[in-house]
């Protein structure tokens, strides 16, 4: 490090993905930003030892860039994890990016400079699903990445730069809720009068995850959070389909229940109704009979992921006092 210290601050929270975060350190190791001038901060609380050994022998944490910060396994949300980050980090820029992210190497030397061209803001760059993992993207029917295009609305922060005094100011991320955390943190800056800009140069790429239909479904208590953010800020609900869907297909498969609900001597109104649904929810393979037919078959896996996620978001309407579907 110089001798004033870092200028970015890389701050990651992470728990069990010891694979994909070394993936993560070798491309900050391979960054065109003179070393001296950036650190690295993990704060984790994976369970078992990999996460432990990776960073005790990574070869950032052997020439001083790279600190850890180990935490009893599965205990804090990801906003606290990123508070004790950036509170633990020395540089007045703080970068911030997830454990499945894989930046390429002008990613940090590209944050710098659009930070230092908007001093005071916030800058959040562009993701893009990862182009060694695209294929899975294009092909795997519940494939889950992530495709941002700044300044978003959810200022997501596996791409985002703050400056280490606004979080001074604001007290950080909220640490109770298991999502959306960054964007509140960024709509409170801005109704602060801080603003969020966009540099789309400033690209990192996103692992693809495919846990198929159960592991899909597994990740879909992420959306307990979402009532909590839109009742915070109520300005979110302009992202929601008719202010009050989610997700688009919602209100379609809320209609086409409907439609059963006509009884069995009604079936073509019932389909009639279930057609909006089938039509938006369905994936797109291309043309072709095979095509279509793969397509069809996954409707029921589509029907099931909408149905628990309008579970989870009734659930957590009720809790939060605020409407979402």
């Amino acid at each position: 490090m110089s001798p004033d210290g870092p200028e970015i601050s890389v701050v990651v929270p992470s728990r069990d993905r010891a694979l994909r975060l070394r993936w993560l350190l070798n491309a900050l190791q391979e960054q065109t930003l003179a070393p001296e001038r950036f650190e690295v901060i993990i704060c984790h609380d994976s369970h078992g030892p990999e996460t432990d050994v990776l960073l005790h022998t990574h070869p950032l944490t052997m020439d001083g860039r790279l600190r850890q910060l180990t935490l009893p396994a599965g205990t804090l949300l990801a906003g606290a994890k990123r508070n004790l980050g950036w509170r633990l980090a020395r540089a007045p820029l703080i970068a911030f990016t997830d454990d499945d992210c894989r930046p390429p190497e002008e990613w940090l030397a590209r944050a710098l400079a659009a930070a230092r061209r908007h001093p005071g803001a916030i800058v959040q760059g562009a993701t893009r699903p990862d182009p060694d993992e695209l294929e899975i993207a294009l092909r795997a029917p519940h494939a889950r990445t992530q495709t941002v295009d700044p300044p978003s609305p959810w200022a997501e922060t596996c791409n985002i730069v703050y400056p280490r005094e606004l979080l001074q100011r604001l007290g950080g991320f909220a640490e109770d809720a298991p999502s959306f955390e960054d964007t509140d943190l960024a709509l409170r800056a801005v109704e602060a009068g801080d603003s969020l800009c966009a540099a789309p140069e400033v690209l990192t790429f996103h692992a693809v995850h495919d846990g198929g239909l159960r592991g899909t479904v597994r990740t879909l208590a992420r959306w307990e959070s979402v009532p909590w953010a839109l009742r915070r800020h109520p300005q979110l609900r302009r992202q929601c389909a008719a202010g009050l869907f989610w997700h688009e297909t919602h209100g379609w498969l809320l209609l086409a229940f409907g439609g059963l609900a006509l009884g069995p001597r009604r079936r073509s109104a019932a389909l009639l109704l279930a057609l909006p649904w089938a039509v938006r929810a369905r994936p797109s393979y291309g043309s072709g009979v095979r095509a279509l037919l793969r397509e069809l078959f996954e409707l029921p896996g589509q029907a099931l992921v909408d149905l628990v996620e309008l579970g989870v978001l009734i659930r957590a309407s009720i809790r939060h006092r605020s409407l979402v579907l």
